[in-house]
């Protein structure tokens, strides 16, 4: 289902930017715009991760300069019986974070120092287990696709500024570099935002399984999107059509739960993972105390070593 999903949004998005570059270059420009998206599909699918991650200076680190951070993602990537992910940081004091990679193989995840610096360990592994979750559930590959394909829509749409009508457009003239302009970016964005924000609860709530905890995501959430709210995060305005990657809006443009936002309402997030946290307890019969004590150790590297990550069973 996720493939014929990812297969349907690149034949979309390659009609997308056939259709721009028909409205700037008529029938010359359409045919330039898909020998040009025929090159992305192929790109985009092997090497859209690594453009993401370099859009955003990330580095990638290992368990000799991260060791913590690092031994939480081994650990979760065990829970979730996932390959372990490359692992990378970066240089934001906006906490956030994301995962890109086109599959389980070949994923990776990336955290902020802010994300690092401001939340707790339980708090950071809630995060993790989010990410992990997407890229359990191939949405990754989809994402970024996207991300690259939006973009490089919204920058094919501005080069309309600086041509003139062609010959063998007819009437389209100005009216269609105008419209180039204006209405596929915005095409594309909304078809960031419909993918982006469906997928968010189901990744809050397998990555509440995957860390065994509801309330560490559900604290996480809260002091990102106070952060995000107030804290810029460079990488990402300069980037824009990657923003729906991260697991909070990095540009703060978040707050209405509408089809014009790329994510859930984040209070709604949170209501949504204490309402899986009293389920849980009620169906499991879950003991806080004993389950604090657990989960507390889980998230200390060097303690509570055998003892697996995840809901209890």
């Amino acid at each position: 289902m996720n493939i014929m999903r990812t297969a349907m949004l690149l034949a979309f998005m390659t009609a997308l930017f056939m259709g721009v570059g028909y409205l700037i270059g008529g029938q010359s420009g359409m045919l330039i715009a898909f020998v040009i998206a025929v090159i992305m599909n192929f790109f985009s699918y092997w090497n859209s991760d690594k453009m993401v991650l370099k859009m955003h200076n990330a580095v990638e680190i290992d368990e000799s300069n991260a060791p913590e951070f690092f031994e939480i993602v081994r650990r979760l990537a065990e829970a979730a019986e996932l390959p372990m992910p490359a692992v990378y940081i970066i240089k934001s004091e906006q906490p956030n974070a994301f995962a890109t990679g086109r599959n389980p193989e070949n994923a990776a995840v990336a955290a902020s120092t802010g994300l690092l610096e401001t939340l707790t360990m339980e708090e950071v592994a809630g995060v993790m287990a989010h990410e992990l979750a997407h890229i359990q559930n191939r949405d990754t590959l989809t994402m970024t696709v996207t991300a690259t394909f939006a973009g490089a829509i919204s920058m094919l749409a501005n080069f309309g500024m600086f041509f003139g009508g062609g010959r063998d457009r007819g009437g389209i003239g100005i009216l269609g570099t105008l419209a180039a302009m204006l209405i596929a970016p915005f095409a594309a964005t909304l078809v960031q935002m419909a993918i982006s924000r469906t997928r968010e609860y189901a990744a809050d709530r397998r990555g509440a399984e995957i860390c065994g905890n509801p309330e560490w995501l559900a604290s996480a959430l809260d002091k990102i999107a106070r952060g995000a709210a107030r804290i810029p995060n460079r990488s990402a305005e300069a980037n824009p059509a990657t923003a729906h990657m991260f697991i909070i809006n990095p540009l703060g443009q978040y707050k209405r739960d509408s089809l014009f936002s790329t994510h859930p309402d984040t209070e709604n997030r949170i209501r949504a993972l204490e309402a899986l946290a009293q389920e849980w307890n009620r169906e499991d019969g879950y003991i806080e105390e004993e389950a604090a004590t657990r989960n507390r150790n889980q998230a200390e590297p060097g303690h509570g070593d055998g003892m697996p990550w995840g809901r209890p069973k």
